[in-house]
């Protein structure tokens, strides 16, 4: 069970917070979508994505050469009403991550996202 401290942990390194943020927005991206969004390395970007994952705030699916990552469907309540409110109370605080993502050449194309 995913616990108050457990979230905030998570939620405590502004690279996981901004990548948990913009997923739960757009609903799923990908490595390279965060590396342009969060103009970071690849490595430091999926040992965040690594961290949130085995914290059980993330699922990860495969698709061909890609990795997408989406919020647990089963996070408690709580938890994505907070990330939500977060997320629309910091519009301005992820504008500049949002245009890059916006801008990225040679986006992947994703198929339908499974379960």
């Amino acid at each position: 069970m995913l616990t108050p401290t457990d979230v905030f942990k998570c939620l405590s390194d502004e690279t996981r917070t901004r990548a948990t943020l913009l997923i739960a927005g757009l609903g799923e991206l990908c490595v390279c979508e965060l590396m342009c969004a969060l103009n970071d390395s690849q490595p430091k970007i999926s040992r965040h994505l690594a961290q949130l994952r085995s914290s059980g705030m993330l699922l990860d699916r495969r698709q061909g050469q890609w990795v997408y990552y989406r919020l647990n469907p089963e996070l408690p309540a709580w938890v994505h009403e907070i990330l939500q409110a977060t997320l629309q109370a910091n519009v301005q605080w992820l504008a500049e991550n949002t245009l890059r993502l916006q801008n990225m050449d040679g986006r992947p194309v994703r198929d339908a996202a499974c379960c």
